[in-house]
């Protein structure tokens, strides 16, 4: 029985490459993004089954795991990748493009969560890893909004991994630095000029594969150029000075 993959953001960068090496692999996949020919294209490329929507919207999420079940009659592996950068300037903000930033790098995770579990869960159990960033674990001065975004993901992950566990499902993420993907193809020259090394898709891939498999439910890989990926570590906040556990924490 082959493992079956659901990746957004596929058409091109990370979840692209996900989908390449996963294929390789013999997992079937199915490919979500916006740009309809793209995904099509790539879908045809490693003969996985492919949809064109939004992932801002619920109903996308929807579509996309039935799409798996009716193609394939199971789900074992999530990635949740579609992304865009924040670009909100807040001395002219424009409530549009925050909605939109929101919608898919936020909405389109919990959207994505929200559809996949039960069908994971029927399918005996899985994996969901979630596409974060540097971002969502320190200050972005150069993105506030995308930074807000990637901290939200992070703080998902890592609410949701205990009681996903409990159904057998792992949840984790993956935090890279600046890689040579679409989003930061504007920057590129700089950090070139700059001597600053861009991660490759495919090296962040290979995180998301390894993430898959983590045996720490919420873990979060950094994922740098020239390192292997290495989870992050939170340091425990203070307490109530009598060192009282809140309600349910047991």
């Amino acid at each position: 029985m082959s493992t079956v993959a659901l990746i957004t953001g596929a058409a091109s960068g990370i979840g692209a490459a996900v989908a390449r090496r996963l294929s390789s692999r013999g997992v079937r996949c199915v490919l979500v993004d916006l740009d309809g020919e793209g995904v099509e294209r790539l879908a045809k490329e490693v003969d996985g089954a492919w949809l064109a929507a939004d992932v801002s919207s619920e109903e996308a999420s929807q579509e996309a795991v039935a799409l798996a079940e009716s193609r394939y009659g199971r789900l074992d592996l999530v990635h949740l990748n579609a992304g865009i950068t924040g670009r909100v300037d807040f001395a002219e903000f424009d409530l549009a493009r925050y909605r939109k930033v929101v919608g898919v790098n936020v909405d389109g995770v919990v959207f994505g969560v929200q559809a996949s579990v039960p069908l994971l869960a029927r399918s005996g159990g899985g994996a969901i890893v979630a596409t974060a960033s540097l971002a969502g674990l320190v200050a972005f001065a150069g993105d506030p909004i995308y930074t807000m975004t990637k901290h939200a993901v992070v703080g998902l992950v890592r609410a949701l991994a205990e009681p996903l566990a409990a159904q057998n499902i792992r949840i984790s993420a993956v935090c890279p630095g600046f890689t040579d993907t679409p989003l930061v193809a504007e920057a590129r020259e700089m950090f070139v000029n700059a001597g600053f090394p861009l991660l490759a898709a495919g090296d962040v891939a290979a995180a998301v594969e390894s993430a898959f498999y983590a045996d720490t439910p919420g873990t979060l890989l950094i994922v740098q150029p020239g390192r292997q990926p290495v989870p992050y570590r939170y340091s425990g906040v203070p307490g109530p000075a009598g060192g009282q556990r809140p309600p349910g924490a047991d």
